[in-house]
């Protein structure tokens, strides 16, 4: 049984092009994916790349569409989306969020979707040189079969 079997996709977010650990008025800066309310596994602002691999439940809906769902998901039915979440994250403090960019989950082809498993790949600066935010959909987010 395979991971679209079960239900599952398998996600894989690579983000290059880091703005840096200052940017603007923010300092420490650190990327991480948001579960929930929390970040998760945060990334310097200055690392070559963030990865962050996790696993989103799916549910092909009557019309044939798929839904996703699990606790790195948010946003409405019609509009499933991953936050990559924006910090100041000093040594021995608290991440302090300033920014997030939604990656919208309905963007990922179907035929990824079926497979259960896909890589999404963006650059993580914006054309100000600040930390990228906001709606990212293709083109400033690719989808690929994982692993390609």
């Amino acid at each position: 049984m395979t991971a679209a079997d079960r239900g599952e996709l398998r996600l894989r977010i690579t983000g290059r092009d880091l703005p840096g650990r200052s940017c603007g008025e923010f300092r420490d800066v650190h990327v991480a994916v948001q579960r929930g309310r929390d970040p998760e596994r945060p990334v310097p602002g200055d690392a070559s790349e963030a990865v962050w691999e996790f696993t989103v439940t799916t549910v092909i809906l009557p019309d044939g569409t798929p839904d996703f769902r699990g606790p790195y998901v948010h946003g409405g039915r019609d509009a499933r989306f991953l936050y990559l979440t924006w910090g100041e994250l000093p040594a021995g403090g608290e991440f302090a969020m300033f920014r997030r960019a939604k990656l919208f989950l309905a963007d990922i082809p179907v035929a990824l979707v079926e497979s259960g498993a896909a890589q999404g790949d963006l650059a993580l600066t914006d054309a100000c040189g600040m930390p990228l935010c906001a709606a990212v959909r293709p083109p400033k987010v690719t989808f690929r079969p994982y692993g390609d």
